[in-house]
């Protein structure tokens, strides 16, 4: 069995030399082939210059460099993509994941689960900016996605290979990768793992991520129930309005014969036009993405579904 380490890098120059001896201190104790794939993430520090004295060194360190800093989730992308290993495990380069917990992850594989998740229970960052804020975005993603898992923002996973390289990332999606991968059918799981202060280096990650996680939550969301019906999404939107619209007409004619009231009034007429006109642009929204939908399956020969197997 390969096992392929992707570890993306932007600016941590200063602890890539102290990740690797701990990485080689975990790896090679194993009965296991190993790749270590480190991503550079548009680094402007001396980070390329120690990657590439560490590739050139140790032939099992790979080395990406990206055109410039695309991201922790492209980068994630590329290392999934360059990956040859059988388990893929996904960690950060800042030293805050411990490598002595790659062997916990894979035992955990082996007991048969396609994913195994890291929770960093005692988490070792800012409480009110760091810690309160994940909580909150953790408990809402698992009630929101329906995988139950206490830390999704923790990199350090673990994925069979078969089930992480049909997943495409976008954006910053990388954090959602346990919710796609159990909705095409995997196990999912978690594990404690120890997390450490950082030492050196600043860290990339701030409150302001917290707006950009809601916004990605309501994407997935919408692409997992309507991706393959989306005017049921935005049609039942217009036809909502629709209604809204007809008991506010229902209710202008009232005031108008029975209620005293002219049409000038009361805002009823401007509501009245301002549904139908929602309702409207709600439905043909979902015109247009039923024929996007149908184009991006029928282009691509994709198929709306997943076999697990075929008997026979």
């Amino acid at each position: 069995m390969k096992i392929s380490i992707t570890i993306p890098v932007h600016n941590e120059g200063s602890n890539l030399e102290l990740l690797y001896k701990n990485l080689i201190k975990s790896l090679e104790p194993m009965d296991s082939e190993f790749e270590i794939i480190m991503i550079n993430d548009g680094s402007d520090d001396n980070s390329e210059k120690i990657l590439s004295s560490l590739a050139e060194q140790d032939h099992r360190v790979r080395v990406i460099h990206l055109l410039h800093n695309y991201g922790q989730t492209c980068a994630m992308m590329a290392g999934f993509d360059h990956a040859e290993g059988d388990i893929i495990i996904a960690m950060d380069g800042d030293n805050q994941n411990d490598p002595s917990d790659i062997p916990r992850l894979l035992a955990k594989i082996e007991e048969g689960y396609d994913v195994v998740s890291g929770w960093r229970k005692n988490r070792k960052d800012a409480r009110l900016l760091r810690i309160i804020p994940s909580k909150i975005a953790n408990w809402l993603i698992s009630k929101v996605a329906g995988v139950k898992l206490h830390d999704y923002g923790c990199s350090l996973k673990a994925y069979k290979k078969d089930v992480i390289k049909g997943v495409k990332l976008y954006g910053e999606m990388h954090r959602f990768i346990p919710v796609f991968t159990s909705w095409r059918g995997a196990k999912v799981t978690e594990i404690v793992v120890s997390h450490h202060v950082r030492h050196s280096g600043d860290s990339h990650y701030g409150i302001s991520r917290v707006g950009r996680v809601i916004l990605d939550l309501i994407f997935i969301k919408f692409w997992d129930k309507y991706l393959q019906r989306p005017i049921h999404f935005f049609g039942g939107f217009g036809l909502t309005n629709f209604l809204f619209a007809f008991i506010a007409f229902l209710t202008m004619i009232y005031y108008k014969f029975w209620g005293g009231k002219s049409f000038i009034e009361t805002p009823l007429p401007t509501l009245t036009v301002l549904f139908i006109l929602m309702g409207g642009m709600a439905v043909l929204m979902g015109m247009l993405a039923e024929i996007v939908m149908r184009t991006y399956y029928e282009s691509q020969q994709k198929k709306p579904y997943l076999i697990r197997k075929i008997e026979n």
